[in-house]
């Protein structure tokens, strides 16, 4: 628009638009909120959903942990948060003290509080350390199922020794009796888990280890290696199915049933390396199968008088000393 005040034209410009309210951004929040749901949905939350009393011992150890942890970050990102924009430049009523250097009740603070955690984790873990030993068979009026296992590259095998079955790739377990696990491996160490009934355990060449578990609910649960174990890894994993005595009961005949035998040669090739193994029962097993996987790895130290009879052929002098003697 233009006035003519003089001779000369004046532009003048128009006056320059108000800014419009800036509309609230929620594609943050959105994109939190999607982001957490995806990542929840591609998780079943197994540890959170024991189904036998180890697993439930577990799962409590693990939120009272993340209680314990969060009790200290949450209290340390909010007052992080809170100091950045309480003292921040353009605020003129924060007090401003650029000699202060110390503070009592700071220190107070700051050192009580680690203190009575640490204290408190150490009750807690010696409790907990003592009652989720693997090794501590568990209380029950029930007899337990003796299960031995056999890590292999890259499958399970399980070996019910009061039965005379085993099995590859599934575990069959009656609900409401105590699992007695002794696991081996047959060359490189693995890492034995089902997430759902609690502990896992590593299985190591030439040793043994044990294992106690208990399932309380009928079900399907899934086990797995938990440790990294080479090119077959990611199919070493097995169904744990947990069933009444009668449905176990039945299971049982039918590995009796099976064709197969688990003698030494079937072992021998079941200790090639494979993939995704299918599942497979044997209707009987060799004698005493699980100790000689373990004592094959063992050297028997000569015994004193194959040593004595050793030196003196590397000596004949000696030798002749003794028989002198």
């Amino acid at each position: 628009m233009c006035h003519s005040t003089t001779a000369k034209q004046t532009i003048v410009s128009p006056s320059p638009a108000l800014p419009l309210k800036k509309q609230p951004d929620h594609t943050l929040s959105t994109l939190t909120a999607v982001t957490a749901v995806l990542m929840l949905s591609g998780c079943d939350m197994a540890l959170l959903s024991p189904k036998g009393d180890i697993g439930v011992q577990t799962k409590n150890l693990i939120v009272l942990s993340t209680g314990i942890m969060l009790a200290v970050v949450i209290p340390v990102i909010f007052l992080t948060l809170y100091f950045a924009w309480r003292y921040r430049a353009s605020n003129n009523k924060a007090t401003y003290s650029p000699k202060w250097a110390h503070s009592h009740a700071i220190e107070v603070v700051i050192w009580s509080i680690p203190c009575v955690i640490v204290v408190f984790l150490s009750v807690l873990i010696w409790k907990t350390t003592h009652e989720l030993d693997p090794y501590k068979p568990l209380q029950s009026d029930v007899a337990p199922l003796n299960v031995e296992v056999v890590a292999l590259n890259w499958k399970w095998l399980f070996i019910y020794p009061d039965y005379g079955v085993a099995s590859v790739n599934a575990l069959n377990v009656p609900v409401g009796t105590p699992i007695a696990f002794k696991l081996t491996a047959e060359s490189m160490m693995n890492s034995f888990f089902i997430p759902q009934l609690g502990s896992q355990v590593y299985a190591m060449a030439g040793m043994q280890t044990q294992l106690h578990l208990i399932a309380d609910e009928p079900g399907t649960y899934f086990g797995m290696s938990s440790a990294y174990s080479g090119y077959g890894f990611a199919g070493m994993h097995f169904n744990t199915y947990a069933t009444s005595k009668e449905d176990f009961d039945k299971w049982v005949e039918h590995a009796r049933s099976s064709t197969l035998t688990l003698d030494a040669p079937t072992y021998a090739g079941l200790t090639k390396p494979s993939k995704t193994n299918p599942v497979t029962t044997y209707a009987s097993v060799a004698p005493d199968l699980f100790n000689s996987i373990i004592n094959k790895f063992m050297v028997q130290a000569p015994s004193k008088q194959h040593t004595h009879t050793a030196a003196a052929a590397q000596k004949p002098e000696d030798a002749l000393c003794v028989t002198t003697n």
